[in-house]
Formats: C-alpha cells, structure tokens, sequence
C-alpha cells in the first residue's frame, strides 16, 4: 500500500505541470513512460508509485488497466513563500484601508413625531465626527462628496429596519421619488424628520413605517425641503455597528 503524502514533493508538482501541458496539446493523458521522462524517472513502477500519491491526494483519477486514463481533478497551484504570504497580506490590508470611506456624521434626524432640531443637539457632532464605511458597500454610482451621516432618533421606520439609535447613510439631494426614504425640514415649524416620501395631488405625505404612528400630511409642498434621501442604513447592537 502507498504511504499517504501530505505535501506535494517537487516530483509531484512536475508530474501534475506535465499533465496539464500535455492534455492541453494533445487532447488525452500520456502514458507512464512519457512522464517518467518527463521527469527524469525510468521506473515506470516509479513513476506509478507517484501517481498513486497524487490520487490520494485527489489531484487526480485514474481508471485501472486503462492506458491513457488519467484525469486532472484540481489544477497545481504553487506554493507560497512566507515572504510572499506575508506582502500579499500587507497589499490585501492596504487595499481595505483604501477603500474605507470617511463619511462625516452631521447631527441628528428624528424619526418619529417632528420635533424641533435644538442648536445644542448639532453641536454635540464637532468637525472630527465621522464614520468609516467600505466603499465596496455604497452603491457604486453614489460619490463620497455627496454622502453624509445621520444617527436616528425614534422608532417611526421600525418596519424599514431603522431603529432608534441607528446610523443611516444619506446621499445630499433635493428631490426624491415616490417611496423613497428622505430627511426633510418643513420650514414653517422648524421641524426635521424621516420618513416615505410620496407626492399626492393634495400636497406631500410623509409615511411612517410603523403601524402606529400615522402619517404627515404637507398641504405646502414649499414648506418643505429634502436635505438627502438614505442609501444605507448601519444597525447599532450593543453599542457596536453591525
């Protein structure tokens, strides 16, 4: 019986680089003759020793007494030094740090009744506050300039899945679609809020998402202003973003 290989010894790796190159010329396997010399081995039991390794290994498949049957199941894939592991890892931890986005967090929105936004409550967010997000998660159209953060205040876009304390991801705009999530400022109360935006021959009605709260109407649609509308909604848990 063959003794279990764990590693691919360099007669391993020539016999499998053999086998690719060869079936890709010709169409069908070599004989155990022609990968003895490719390799530098005249024993063909040899050679068949080396084979029977690779089939433990599942690199390959061969059927018995069948000539010119062997069958590549997975392609070699050469090994890597620590150095080279170690400088993929460094390229692969500076691509991630590339992609961060640093999306700044400009003061609070209430999702609930309108209240007033106190000067107080904008203050509590300085010039340093921000929020990293991966630039692999905003849709690849939306451009960092236009995108800014809110965290959420109440609990009117519950069945949205935006909960109180929430972060949500708006993109700076002035006009919206019907459907879509929107902070507006209704300018005769000096009031901000999220939620649906739907525009109706009556005026605006601005929906909430949860079945006991009911929704505004805006008689005056140039009472109203829409300062963003979300693209991302970043659930808080336990004090820690998910």
């Amino acid at each position: 019986m063959v003794r279990k290989s764990e590693v691919l010894s360099k007669r391993h790796q020539l016999i499998l680089k053999f086998l690719a190159e060869f079936q890709e010329k010709n169409g069908y396997s070599p004989s155990i003759r022609e990968i003895g010399k490719s390799i530098g081995v005249r024993s063909t039991s040899l050679v068949d020793y080396y084979l029977k390794q690779l089939e433990e290994m599942d690199y390959i498949s061969r059927e018995q007494h069948i000539s010119r049957s062997i069958r590549l199941l997975k392609p070699l894939t050469p090994s890597k030094s620590a150095a080279e592991r170690i400088a993929e890892g460094v390229r692969r931890a500076g691509n991630a740090v590339d992609d961060l986005l640093k999306i700044p967090v400009m003061g609070r929105i209430v999702a609930s009744e309108p209240i007033p936004m106190p000067s107080s409550d904008v203050g509590y967010f300085d010039s340093e506050s921000s929020i990293d997000i991966a630039r692999s998660l905003l849709p690849a159209k939306e451009k960092a300039e236009d995108l800014f953060a809110l965290e959420v205040q109440g609990d009117s876009m519950i069945d949205a899945m935006v909960n109180d304390g929430d972060v949500i991801i708006m993109k700076r705009t002035q006009q919206a679609e019907n459907g879509e999530m929107v902070a507006v400022w209704l300018d005769d109360k000096d009031q901000t809020t999220l939620k649906y935006f739907y525009k109706e021959a009556s005026g605006i009605r601005l929906q909430p998402a949860n079945p006991n709260m009911d929704p505004i109407y805006v008689e005056n649609p140039g009472s109203l202003r829409i300062m963003g509308k979300v693209v991302m909604v970043i659930r808080q848990m336990k004090g820690l973003a998910i």
